[in-house]
């Protein structure tokens, strides 16, 4: 057995031998919200990566006692490997969400109202954003559309930490774990990850992943919506489980986020 738990939050990562056959078990603790997510996208949305050996099969699920038990798939991880500076590792990546992105969608004409007021209230939690900044954030969060004056938004099914972290290499072959944070999201959501970190001073990287993609979804004004919202959520998460790199990293994407105004 080898625990592959991450500590920062309650979730339980076990890798698993039992008769010869090998498993991943998730377990998560009563505050716990990612493996319902990653139940329902093992049940809803995975096939066009499990079909192909992409993505780990479903063995056994119970969404409500917050288990989850999958076959192990082998690989090792992008991030901090050479495989993370290689563009056929983003081009592969690119393909792998498209995949992903096209299988649905949906309208929804609420989706930026209850972005507003998530990251509203995030700005009212304790954090380490300057008083100033603070203000200036929420005066230009309080800009933001509603209902009566934007358009439905596009949704599909995103992973929601799409990042070399994540991604599994094998043989040459790109495949993808950990959906604790899937839902229904527009599809430039799962470019923010990348835009702050592999991508920046990386332009060949993020030439790979969007010819594997396809497109580039990220019409600027939702991409400017977005990279804030992500930018307060990671100051302000990180800050509340005392991660000080990734609290960090947050203020730094304020700055930039801000800078390009």
């Amino acid at each position: 057995m080898t625990d592959h738990s991450w500590g920062l939050v309650g979730t339980t990562v076990l890798e698993l031998r039992h008769d010869g056959t090998h498993y991943v078990a998730k377990a998560g603790d009563p505050a716990d919200r990612h493996i319902a997510r990653e139940v329902r996208a093992h049940r809803e949305w995975l096939q066009p990566w499990t079909s192909q050996g992409r993505a780990p099969q479903l063995v056994q699920a119970d969404a409500e006692a917050k288990l989850l038990l999958t076959r192990y798939l082998p690989g090792e991880l992008a991030q901090g490997t050479s495989y993370e500076q290689l563009p056929d590792t983003y081009l592969q990546a690119g393909e792998l969400l498209a995949l992903f992105h096209q299988q649905l969608a949906v309208e929804d004409l609420e989706f930026e109202a209850r972005e507003k007021a998530k990251t509203l209230a995030a700005l009212g939690k304790p954090h380490r954003i300057a008083p100033e900044l603070t203000e200036r954030l929420r005066a230009e969060v309080e800009t933001w559309p509603t209902p009566a004056t934007t358009p439905a938004t596009t949704l599909v099914p995103t992973h929601g930490d799409w990042q070399p972290r994540n991604w599994l290499v094998h043989g040459g072959v790109v495949s993808v774990i950990d959906f604790g944070r899937a839902d229904l999201r527009p599809a430039l959501t799962d470019f923010a990850r990348l835009a702050v970190q592999q991508f920046q001073g990386n332009p060949g990287f993020e030439s790979a992943f969007l010819q594997g993609y396809g497109s580039d979804p990220r019409e600027p004004d939702a991409w400017r919506r977005n990279r804030l919202r992500e930018a307060i959520g990671t100051a302000v998460w990180a800050y509340q489980v005392r991660d000080e790199g990734f609290e960090q990293q947050g203020h730094r994407m304020i700055a930039e986020a801000l800078t390009e105004s």
